[in-house]
């Protein structure tokens, strides 16, 4: 028997390791320590691990935080209890004090904390709290987010925190939830699990445990759960559709803890007042069983009503641990809830067993975040030290969330500051305060403004004599509303008398509102003719506001939730100034009643099969004259594909990355054209592949083989399923290439890949191959002459000084689902619908980043690198190449092919031959590229014109034929140029 435990006990702690990407580099030595700890325990003592003790609170009306430090050392001393969690006091003291904790401990502790939005959210009297995740919600840069996760993890870091009870994945799609609500990312699945993901990734990488809460999912309730037990009456289906969705994903993406709610769900467990939390059938039933996630989880608190109303004097800690819990946090009385744990193990609704698993998988936490080593902490500088970073995150955030909702008058876009005018045309009114805010400082500084205060205890009895004074003196009317309540009862606490203020200057005047908080809260002015979005009410996002006002940034957000029927989820007016404007198209030169054709086109081909959707954008003389959206992201979903949906390039890959990085090394005498592979890739050295000329590479002119189908070797022919040795279903530190969802490689395959290629046998000199070796190889020359992965280079090189936004590889990591299009469904290797994973499998084995596939990206950032390159290497007043640059890859150089250096070009014979390439009208000077997976670019210099083509015509079957046989991609080109007007 004692032999099975073992058995299990190691096969679950392999599955706690592979879901929480671990960051043990000595396995053995974790499990000695873990052991070691383990068998000094007492009985009583393994039951105290799994409790987390509240170490501080706050009393409001004395304004001073209240410390239970002698209580629990005195629980830490007699029971050895696994944790505690500080909520509220100061820097300085809580240091002191959980240094003191640490060094009475016998076994380490485990120091978590509810910082959501920092450290801050607790130690409010001494350290600036970062914004709320609503508003990281409103960004559309994920990255962001990441950086944020780092700061709050260095935050915790330096107090001595292990465990941060975020993010919160809770997807808020009840506008009245008085517990999540402006705590989430969102309403939408995607958003919250992409951006809940990059929050985690931040965290974690910076030697902090991040956990997800609350699971099941706490976004669609209107009861409080620290006040009584909240009702969720959904199908399974309808929560396995949206609730579940992000801890799916945050799940998969490697979190390493995760939080239950206090919920009742019928659907999941239709015990009477049985909260989720400590209902098995959720708990190892819907979670463990079914998901398969098993990472350290914690109960929300056991102090509050959700449970402790049903389950009071230690009955919350027995459940909790029947359902599959590891820890319980707050339990409150130590030596009740011991009790009553041993009581349900003589009465066999626990055993024994159990419990050492549970206290196992706590003790390897602690080892995997580095508890076994406490380091004191230094109290010197910690409140400066705390808050440091704080003032930079808080004005990025706000200078990428802000949100233009709506705009109808010119005069703001820019409101341009005078601070000397003699007339004052500019007033300034001020909602909800009664005195001068960051806000109105520099109205009245930059503008002269005058400013009038309304108050929410203001009598209503003024509105129409401020709004007849307000009419008369000024021509536009800035209104700012402040100071309301986060939560939403009470109509977030905005008097009437306010609201009714605000919407008769808004309809009398010409006005702006800004709203400055929860953006729930906008319901009351969807009416405004000029309304932005700011989601804080601090002096950063004030800042932003009068910045934005003055024309000195743009407005870039999108409401991450819906707040009336005038804006849904996802609104938002982006002022960034396009580097390619839209025109209509005839301005252009094009003809509309022609460009009709590329309708017909388009939607032929979905109707017959040829692809599930499309996107077309034609530049002509430096503007977009056209750019549309046809069908769906796949013929079972419904979603619509936008102009925004960013598709798998394939091998556009080879122009859009890895030529114009080649093109930027040559330039900067870092390569030369007429020397060989061996002189810039050491790894060909001694090869016969030391000797390609770095220009036939690039004409395709090498003798390197077309194609080498490297899954194929570590898969089972017959049934396609990949072998064993060579992948992991969870991401580890030896299987650590993902491929797909639920796929990594071994992270030393890659060598056996490069092994391949050199001994690959080689062909004829001087004879045209199309081989996506060439530019593997070249992918690789980019990263030993830059220093930096493919992605990394070109990402800054051109990307981002370019503006681009969705241009990219691993686009999961930075885009969320629903904006990219699928590919293929495949029924051998990977084995699974794929979306956001490179399409071209051996670039899915290099790890989603290769020099021949692996871009992704919406069509108008494809458009911005063409159009670059049609202008000679120079857009929006800035440089990327030389003309005489552009001019040598794009030009033809080969006597045995129509190839440019690495670019794609016009069969030379194309007037007489029966099936013309790209198309019969593109000029010899053209150069572009097409993808495997349905998509093309070109840009003709002749005619001034960029042609970009999206489809995902291998979804859901690759060997689709219908797209090629259609010639739907020459056909819109070529009915393009028919469209332009002599």
């Amino acid at each position: 028997m004692r032999k099975f435990y073992w058995l299990f006990f190691i096969l679950q702690m392999s599955f706690f390791v592979a879901q929480t990407q671990t960051r043990l580099n000595n396995p053995m030595a974790a499990r000695q320590w873990v052991d070691s700890v383990f068998n000094s325990l007492s009985p009583d003592q393994r039951i105290a691990q799994l409790m987390i003790l509240r170490l501080s609170a706050y009393d409001f009306k004395t304004r001073t935080p209240i410390y239970y430090d002698s209580a629990v050392a005195a629980d830490i001393k007699k029971y050895n209890v696994g944790g505690t969690c500080p909520f509220q006091g100061n820097p300085v003291q809580l240091a002191t004090i959980i240094n003191n904790l640490q060094s009475i401990a016998k076994t380490p502790l485990m120091t978590c904390i509810d910082a959501e939005w920092g450290v801050g959210m607790r130690l409010f009297d001494s350290v600036s709290a970062l914004p709320h995740q609503m508003m990281l919600g409103a960004m559309q840069d994920a990255s962001i987010v990441y950086q944020y996760g780092k700061i709050v993890a260095e935050q915790c870091k330096r107090l001595g925190i292990n465990v941060n009870y975020a993010p919160v994945v809770d997807i808020n799609n009840n506008p009245n939830n008085p517990v999540i609500n402006d705590r989430s990312f969102g309403e939408d699945k995607y958003k919250v699990a992409l951006f809940g993901i990059k929050y985690m990734q931040g965290l974690q990488d910076a030697g902090i445990m991040a956990c997800a809460k609350h699971f099941p999912g706490h976004g669609d309730v209107s009861v409080d759960s620290h006040l009584d037990l909240p009702v969720i009456n959904k199908t399974m289906t309808q929560l396995d559709s949206l609730e579940l969705y992000p801890f799916r994903e945050i799940f998969k993406a490697g979190i390493s803890s995760v939080m239950m709610a206090h919920l009742y769900i019928p659907a999941i467990d239709n015990t009477v007042n049985k909260a989720t939390s400590i209902s098995s059938k959720n708990v190892n039933g819907l979670m463990r069983n079914t998901i398969g996630y098993q990472g350290l989880t914690f109960t929300d608190a056991l102090e509050m009503q959700g449970v402790k109303k049903y389950f009071p004097d230690g009955q919350a800690s027995v459940q909790s641990l029947i359902a599959g819990n590891d820890m319980l946090c707050l339990p409150g009385d130590v030596a009740q809830s011991i009790q009553k744990i041993k009581g349900a193990i003589n009465s066999k609704q626990l055993s024994w067993a159990d419990i050492d698993l549970h206290c196992k998988r706590v003790l390897l936490a602690k080892y995997q975040y580095g508890m076994n080593h406490f380091v004191p902490i230094n109290p010197a500088n910690i409140t400066a030290d705390l808050n440091n970073n704080i003032p930079t995150m808080k004005k990025l955030v706000a200078e990428n969330a802000l949100t233009l909702l709506h705009k109808t008058s010119d005069a703001f876009f820019p409101l341009k500051a005078n601070s000397t005018a003699t007339d004052k045309d500019v007033v300034y009114v001020g909602i909800g305060i009664n005195q001068d805010n960051t806000f109105t400082k520099r109205m009245r500084s930059e503008y002269g403004a005058d400013v009038f205060y309304f108050d929410y205890k203001a009598d209503a009895i003024r509105i129409l004599s401020t709004v007849a004074l307000i009419k008369k003196r000024y021509k536009n009317v800035v209104i700012g509303i402040h100071d309301y309540d986060r939560r939403p009862a009470n109509n977030f606490k905005i008097a009437a008398a306010a609201i009714a203020l605000a919407a008769q200057l808004q309809e009398e005047t010409n006005c702006i509102s800004f709203v400055f908080g929860n953006p729930y809260a906008i319901k009351n002015f969807c009416t405004a003719k000029n309304l932005v979005a700011c989601y804080e009410d601090d002096e950063y996002t004030q800042n932003a506001a009068v910045d934005f006002l003055e024309g000195k940034i743009p407005s870039k957000g999108k409401l991450p939730v819906t707040v009336c029927d005038a804006y849904p989820f996802g609104s938002g007016i982006n002022t960034t100034v396009a580097i390619i404007p839209s025109v209509n198209p005839a301005v252009a030169g094009l003809d509309i009643s022609k460009l009709k054709t590329i309708d017909l086109i388009a939607e032929n081909a979905i109707s017959k099969g040829a692809t599930p959707g499309c996107v077309v954008l034609v530049v002509k003389d430096g503007k977009v004259a056209y750019q549309k959206a046809y069908g769906h992201l796949n013929y079972n979903d419904p979603t619509p594909v936008t102009t925004e949906t960013a598709y798998d390039m394939a091998s556009v890959t080879k122009i859009c990355a890895t030529t114009i990085s080649i093109m930027r090394l040559y330039e900067r005498g870092k390569i030369d054209l007429k020397k060989e592979l061996g002189n810039y890739l050491p790894i060909v050295k001694g090869s016969n592949k030391e000797h390609l000329l770095i220009e036939n590479i690039l004409l395709h002119q090498a003798g390197l083989v077309a194609y080498i189908p490297f899954y194929r070797e570590v898969i089972d022919t017959i049934t396609g399923i990949p072998f064993a040795k060579y992948f992991a279903h969870q991401k580890t530190d030896s299987f650590s290439i993902r491929v797909a969802g639920n796929l990594f490689l071994r992270k030393d395959y890659n060598d056996t890949m490069y092994q391949r290629i050199l001994l690959s046998a080689p062909g004829a000199p001087n004879k045209y191959i199309y081989s996506d070796n060439d530019f593997i190889f070249l992918g690789k020359v980019v990263e030993a002459i830059s220093g930096l992965p493919l992605n990394d280079y070109v990402k800054r090189e051109f990307y981002q000084p370019l503006g681009l936004t969705t241009a990219g590889f691993r686009p999961r990591e930075y885009l969320p689902l629903n904006q990219i299009a699928p590919t293929e469904n495949e029924k051998q290797f990977r084995m699974e619908q794929i979306q956001g994973d490179v399409h071209d499998a051996g670039a899915a084995m290099f790890g989603g980043v290769a020099g021949h596939a692996g871009l992704f990206s919406d069509a108008y950032d494809i458009a911005v690198i063409m159009q670059m390159l049609l202008n000679g290497g120079e857009i929006n007043g800035i440089r990327y190449f030389k003309k005489s640059t552009v001019d040598l890859f794009t030009t033809y150089h080969s006597a045995i092919s129509r190839r440019g250096y690495g670019f794609d070009k016009p069969e030379k014979d194309n007037a007489t031959r029966p099936e013309p390439y790209p198309c019969l009208s593109a000029s010899p000077l053209s150069f572009g590229h097409t993808g495997f997976t349905g998509t093309c670019t070109w840009a003709d210099p002749e005619k001034k014109l960029v042609y970009v083509f999206l489809s995902n015509r291998v979804a859901p079957l690759a060997n689709n034929p219908l797209l090629g046989k259609m010639n739907v991609r020459p056909a819109i080109q070529e009915a393009i140029y028919k469209a332009i007007m002599k």
